[in-house]
């Protein structure tokens, strides 16, 4: 066989196999592959924010914002005020937020003043009496859009504590967002315009980009995820991820509790020779995350993987690096409520620029980071492969980062280099999670047997609160359905009418050729 014979079957092989790598992306996630992008990083809010406040000073059109949680403080004004001044302009503004995230964090007044500025307000999944556990589902996408031109997908809100507070010693709150340029921003802008009609009229559809109007900016090929509940997309994609990375794994979120399908995913990454890093919070804002975090770590360091905790005040990116030619970024954390319950907007980059960049961020953050590790007699014997693995991908980013202390981080076993980096042994976590869960359960159940009214009348309320709505909502779609069947009927006798008058003609046209 010639070699160009070799070669053609070798890059039909090749062409094959990323066909099959496409298609497999497009089932999971739904989400086609958009090229032609221009694509920024941007780190913290010093970074977001200011790029965020002059796109929307100098939007002409419309301005599509759609966030969590914006807080009533120094920045949640500086936005609000803001997009008051373009609505003034004459621009169309138009803001969700989701009410459970609101809840606390701005009054009802720092919406009706909103309003009144000539924005467009809609909350997300207000408690509803026909739906006493939809406040389960939650609006968890972070996203601007301006003139359908530039675009922002992040995995923070509005707030001051992404600034920190620099006279009170308050580091800003660590997180990860993406400007997007391009054809991309179409999907981006029509998931928000998704979302708007969930709650209501829907935007014109003249309103929305039209997709001949947008050129190609740049050479990054991205996915705009926007996920809903119960479809599970990127949960799937991201297993597919853990079982497709044959090198590396970096893992950045806020709030990790993985379920046992994507423990399993990582160990069998890591036992197989692929590095697999995971970097989450040490101080965060809800400690029962934490203490399930630190529950799942035993499983994950036995099985190789490399488990951080920052140092800082609270880290709240939500991002994930494979192999340096895929990331993503987004709302999305690693836990059940965002995989299957939310709504979450995620972006899926396929560029080796923009992930070789990741890398270096994840490498930098770990700088700021504690290594957690199994004690002496618990961890397991050194894996050949996984240690050959590692060895290699130290080489590459000691040399990039520069940093001492990273570097012994890295040296795992080494006394000298884990006095360097702050790395401790694993506390009892496991221990401490079924202590609270313990407690709890026998707290509600001496409660129960001392004051069986306190128990019962709760539950009682909650039954029948959920039985109301279930008769209600039976009811209307009794009344829906009897609706559409008259329609039905009423439309069969005008058409049977007009089959009749057409017969009718059609007789008394053969009788008079008769």
């Amino acid at each position: 066989m010639s070699s160009g014979t070799q070669n053609q079957i070798t890059g039909s092989a090749v062409s094959q196999v990323r066909l099959l790598s496409e298609r497999m992306a497009i089932r999971t996630a739904g989400a086609p592959l958009v090229m032609g992008n221009s694509v920024r990083v941007l780190k913290d809010a010093r970074e977001n924010y200011p790029v965020w406040l002059d796109a929307i000073r100098s939007a002409t059109q419309k301005i599509y914002f759609e966030s969590y949680i914006i807080h009533e403080d120094e920045q949640g004004y500086e936005f609000a005020e803001a997009l008051a001044a373009k609505a003034r302009e004459g621009v169309k503004v138009r803001l969700i937020y989701d009410w459970m995230g609101g809840w606390g964090s701005a009054s009802r007044k720092f919406w009706q003043k909103m309003r009144h500025d000539g924005i467009e307000v809609r909350c997300f999944n207000p408690p509803n009496l026909l739906s006493p556990f939809g406040w389960m589902g939650r609006d968890h996408r972070k996203m601007i859009s301006v003139d359908g031109c530039i675009a922002f997908v992040t995995g923070m809100c509005v707030g001051q504590m992404w600034v920190g507070d620099a006279e009170r010693n308050i580091d800003p709150w660590r997180d990860t967002g993406v400007e997007v340029i391009g054809p991309a921003v179409i999907d981006i802008e029509r998931s928000f315009a998704q979302m708007w009609a969930i709650l209501g009229t829907q935007i014109p559809g003249s309103e929305l980009a039209d997709p001949r109007d947008i050129q190609p900016a740049g050479d990054v090929g991205l996915r705009v995820i926007a996920s809903m509940p119960n479809t599970a997309g990127l949960y799937r994609l991201d297993q597919i991820v853990a079982a497709n990375a044959r090198e590396t794994l970096w893992l950045t979120d806020a709030y990790f509790a993985g379920t046992t399908p994507y423990v399993q995913a990582l160990r069998a990454a890591a036992l197989d020779g692929v590095d697999v890093r995971l970097l989450v919070p040490q101080a965060t804002d809800l400690p029962v995350v934490r203490a399930l975090s630190r529950s799942g770590y035993r499983p994950l360091l036995e099985s190789g993987v490399r488990v951080y905790e920052w140092n800082g005040s609270m880290i709240h990116a939500k991002t994930a690096v494979s192999d340096g030619k895929w990331a993503r970024v987004g709302s999305t954390n690693l836990n059940l409520v965002s995989w299957i319950s939310n709504w979450e907007l995620d972006l899926v980059i396929e560029n080796h620029r923009i992930c070789h960049e990741m890398e270096r961020m994840f490498i930098n953050d770990l700088d700021n980071a504690t290594e957690i590790v199994l004690s002496p007699k618990r961890r397991p014997a050194p894996v050949k492969k996984l240690e050959k693995a590692k060895r290699e991908w130290r080489k590459r980013f000691e040399a990039s980062s520069g940093s001492s202390a990273a570097a012994g981080a890295i040296r795992l076993g080494n006394v000298v280099g884990a006095s360097i980096t702050n790395r401790r042994v694993l506390g009892p976590a496991e221990a401490r999670i079924m202590l609270i869960g313990g407690i709890l359960l026998l707290a509600v159940s001496l409660l129960a047997v001392w004051q069986p009214r306190s128990v019962t009348v709760p539950l009682a309320v909650l039954g029948v609160w959920v039985a109301t709505s279930l008769l209600i909502r039976s009811v209307q779609l009794y009344r829906q359905g009897k609706k559409e069947e008259k329609a039905f009927h009423k439309e069969m006798g005008k058409l049977k009418a007009q089959e009749k008058e057409e017969k009718g003609d059609s007789e008394q046209a053969e009788s008079q050729t008769g």
